[in-house]
Protein backbone atom coordinates (compact mmCIF):
# COMPACT_ATOMS: atom_id res chain seq x y z
CA UNK A 1 0.00 0.00 0.00
CA UNK A 2 1.52 3.36 -0.99
CA UNK A 3 2.32 5.83 1.77
CA UNK A 4 1.28 9.36 0.79
CA UNK A 5 1.22 12.78 2.40
CA UNK A 6 -2.02 14.74 2.34
CA UNK A 7 -1.51 18.51 2.62
CA UNK A 8 -4.42 20.68 3.65
CA UNK A 9 -4.68 24.36 2.66
CA UNK A 10 -6.81 27.25 3.96
CA UNK A 11 -10.27 26.08 5.16
CA UNK A 12 -9.26 22.42 4.84
CA UNK A 13 -6.27 23.03 7.12
CA UNK A 14 -8.50 24.77 9.65
CA UNK A 15 -11.08 21.96 9.52
CA UNK A 16 -8.48 19.20 9.88
CA UNK A 17 -6.57 21.09 12.56
CA UNK A 18 -3.30 20.07 10.91
CA UNK A 19 -1.30 21.13 7.84
CA UNK A 20 -0.41 17.66 6.59
CA UNK A 21 -0.52 14.03 7.58
CA UNK A 22 0.43 10.60 6.22
CA UNK A 23 -1.99 8.00 4.92
CA UNK A 24 -1.70 4.53 3.42
CA UNK A 25 -3.83 4.68 0.28
CA UNK A 26 -3.68 3.31 -3.26
CA UNK A 27 -6.14 5.82 -4.75
CA UNK A 28 -7.26 9.38 -4.11
CA UNK A 29 -10.67 8.04 -3.06
CA UNK A 30 -9.04 5.86 -0.38
CA UNK A 31 -6.95 8.77 0.93
CA UNK A 32 -9.98 11.07 1.13
CA UNK A 33 -12.09 8.38 2.82
CA UNK A 34 -9.35 7.94 5.42
CA UNK A 35 -9.18 11.71 5.97
CA UNK A 36 -12.96 11.87 6.44
CA UNK A 37 -12.81 9.01 8.93
CA UNK A 38 -9.96 10.63 10.86
CA UNK A 39 -11.59 14.09 10.86
CA UNK A 40 -15.38 13.75 10.90
CA UNK A 41 -17.33 16.98 10.93
CA UNK A 42 -16.26 20.17 9.20
CA UNK A 43 -13.54 18.58 7.04
CA UNK A 44 -16.14 16.27 5.48
CA UNK A 45 -18.11 19.35 4.38
CA UNK A 46 -15.02 21.25 3.20
CA UNK A 47 -13.80 18.32 1.07
CA UNK A 48 -17.02 18.48 -0.97
CA UNK A 49 -15.92 21.88 -2.33
CA UNK A 50 -12.20 21.18 -2.81
CA UNK A 51 -10.05 20.55 -5.82
CA UNK A 52 -7.04 18.25 -5.62
CA UNK A 53 -3.53 17.99 -6.97
CA UNK A 54 -1.72 14.66 -6.98
CA UNK A 55 2.02 15.06 -7.25
CA UNK A 56 1.45 18.52 -8.71
CA UNK A 57 -1.07 17.42 -11.37
CA UNK A 58 -4.70 18.61 -11.20
CA UNK A 59 -7.24 15.82 -10.72
CA UNK A 60 -10.01 17.78 -12.43
CA UNK A 61 -13.19 15.81 -13.06
CA UNK A 62 -11.58 12.34 -12.99
CA UNK A 63 -13.20 9.89 -10.62
CA UNK A 64 -11.21 9.82 -7.40
CA UNK A 65 -11.25 6.01 -7.41
CA UNK A 66 -9.37 6.07 -10.75
CA UNK A 67 -6.56 8.35 -9.54
CA UNK A 68 -3.70 6.08 -8.46
CA UNK A 69 -1.26 7.26 -5.80
CA UNK A 70 2.47 6.55 -5.83
CA UNK A 71 4.49 5.63 -2.76
CA UNK A 72 5.93 8.85 -1.35
CA UNK A 73 3.42 10.94 -3.30
CA UNK A 74 1.59 14.06 -2.21
CA UNK A 75 -2.08 15.02 -2.36
CA UNK A 76 -2.83 18.75 -2.09
CA UNK A 77 -6.30 19.61 -0.82
CA UNK A 78 -7.31 23.03 -2.19
CA UNK A 79 -10.53 24.68 -1.05
CA UNK A 80 -11.93 27.50 -3.18
CA UNK A 81 -9.90 30.64 -2.61
CA UNK A 82 -11.31 34.16 -2.49
CA UNK A 83 -9.53 37.03 -4.16
CA UNK A 84 -6.86 36.66 -6.77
Amino acid sequence: MPKVTVRYWAAAKAAAGIAEEPFDAATLAEALDAARERHPGELVRVLQRCSFLVDGDPVGTRGHETVRLADGGTVEVLPPFAGG
